[in-house]
């Protein structure tokens, strides 16, 4: 059996040019193995098996994680009270809504995985694309992923030290790069395995914020109204400080676009995708409301800002011998969240992989499980790099700034599509005001945060331009370098027999 070469994209060096002489003779040709399904695909690429269901699932279960257990610290602090912290949840709720709605119509209008490198690149071309992508390899998904390993991590272990005044740093980084690690090995090893661990941890996340939601109703039921009869007081209304609000706030929504980075591997896209939008954001925007709503009945904003584990706070007020059950719930939560994330992200790196942007290495298929497997490896190591610290706040700021300026670029791709190929097919078009209007709050929220934390953001913004040059010399210059080209074409060769690995084929 003898596959077809990969799909490279016309302005790729010469070393992307995939290496299967080795595996096509081979690798196709070895034993079936135990386990593996009886029948191949007539063409080899990843396969169509996401369901609605299994959307939804990835969607809540990326979007309810970490966040919503890290985050309201962060709102609480930027914002200065009770009442606009919680205006600033359910606003956070309606533009990521108004955010998905948005990349409804692109994903279906532009029906690949990739997500916004798809969009940004069939808009904008290549470098722009390119430099989505180098951002989010080097910050946005693994600071990602590590916010989530560590709130994982911090729940899981704090309950046994209570009262102890040793630092946990190095054993909670320890147990964040384990977790890493073994669901990196889930996402690699089957993809039914991940969408049934997303489907059983996203119902443990949902009981985790009932318990939570159930009490802190109860709680206010009882006449405990005391935090909410002054709740403007000490609001900071400097706009910068409540752009920086509603940083903290929209991480805990990060991951409404994550199903547009798996369109291909969606059985019917053109429904299941707006459905599973449709469904999952409204759910997540009021648990979330009614979440922060049971925590601000039982603590105070002191207390909640002196917490880094508030749910595991709240728990100990309020919940008495059932307390343990709520830092074990968060814990599942929050291995589901980064379960989905993975999953999600690897695809990115496999599109960008695909189309010259990254060494063809990453967009190899493992031939037996059907999974990018160097992607998800690499995605891996980038997570355990940033583990380095243990700051989520700083973490969350690198974020969402990251996340806000490529979702401008995504938005900004819509309406110049509109604009360019007004009778390009579009299965969903949305009303024209809405992504109007979410451009000018996706300014917002990249513009102004800036002034308040110039250093972090600063730094978040010099990776974005280093990505300009290292596309000058390592993209469109590298075909003139034939050690470059020599070695990455033995990294591709190492990569395809240590995954057993080849490219998918084209399309016909």
């Amino acid at each position: 059996m003898v596959a077809k070469s990969a799909s490279i994209h016309p302005t790729a060096p010469a070393f992307l040019e995939p290496q299967v002489e080795i595996l096509a003779g081979e690798v196709l040709e070895h034993p079936q193995e135990e386990g593996e399904e009886e029948d191949r695909p007539e063409s080899f690429k990843l396969k169509k098996q996401l369901g609605l269901m299994d959307g939804v699932a990835i969607i809540v279960g990326i979007m309810i994680g970490s966040g919503i257990f890290v985050s309201p610290k962060g709102v609480i602090q930027f914002s200065g009270s009770v009442g606009m912290s919680l205006i600033i949840w359910v606003i956070s709720g309606l533009l990521s809504m108004v955010g998905a709605l948005c990349y409804a119509e692109l994903g279906t209008m532009i029906p690949k995985s990739g997500g916004d490198y798809v969009y940004i690149m069939e808009a904008f071309g290549s470098l722009p694309a390119f430099l989505f992508i180098w951002m989010t390899l080097l910050i946005i998904l693994p600071t990602s992923n590590t916010v989530m390993a560590l709130t994982f991590a911090n729940y899981i272990i704090k309950p046994a030290f209570m009262d102890c005044d040793e630092s946990l740093d190095v054993p909670v980084r320890l147990i964040a790069a384990a977790l890493v690690c073994f669901l990196t090995w889930i996402n690699c090893t089957n993809v039914k395995w991940v969408t049934k661990v997303q489907d059983l941890f996203t119902m443990a996340k949902v009981m985790a914020l009932a318990i939570i939601i159930v009490a802190g109703i109860y709680w206010l039921a009882t006449g405990h109204t005391e935090y909410y009869k002054e709740a403007f007081v000490e609001t900071n209304w400097s706009v910068s400080s409540i752009s920086t609000a509603f940083y903290q706030g929209l991480f805990s929504f990060a991951g409404w676009n994550c199903l547009n980075f798996v369109t291909e591997e969606l059985k019917d896209p053109y429904k299941t995708l707006p459905r599973a939008i449709i469904v999952s954001m409204p759910l997540v925007t009021f648990v979330y409301f009614l979440t922060n709503m049971a925590y601000f009945a039982v603590l105070e904003p002191d207390e909640v800002l002196a917490s880094s584990a508030v749910a595991l706070s709240f728990a100990s007020r309020i919940l008495g011998v059932i307390a343990w059950m709520v830092p074990i719930f968060v814990a599942l939560s929050t291995f589901g969240s980064l379960n989905g994330l993975i999953f999600a992200a690897s695809r990115l790196f496999f599109a960008g992989a695909r189309e010259g942007h990254l060494p063809q290495a990453f967009a190899l298929i493992n031939v037996h499980r059907f999974t990018p497997v160097p992607a998800l490896v690499v995605q891996c190591v980038m997570t355990l790099c940033m583990l380095t610290t243990v700051d989520t706040l700083v973490l969350i700021n690198f974020v969402s700034f990251g996340e806000s300026l490529f979702v401008l670029m995504s938005v900004s791709a819509l309406l110049w599509l509109r604009y360019k190929e007004p009778h390009r097919k579009r299965p969903i078009k949305m009303w024209i005001g809405i992504p109007i209007l979410f451009f000018f709050i996706s300014i917002f929220l990249v513009i102004f945060p800036v002034i308040e934390r110039p250093i972090e953001l600063g730094i978040a913004i010099g990776v974005f331009l280093a990505g300009i040059p290292v596309y000058y010399f390592c993209v469109r210059k590298a075909s003139k370098s034939k050690a470059f080209n020599s070695f990455m074409g033995k990294l591709t060769t190492v990569c395809q027999l240590l995954c057993c690995g080849l490219p998918e084929d084209k399309e016909d």
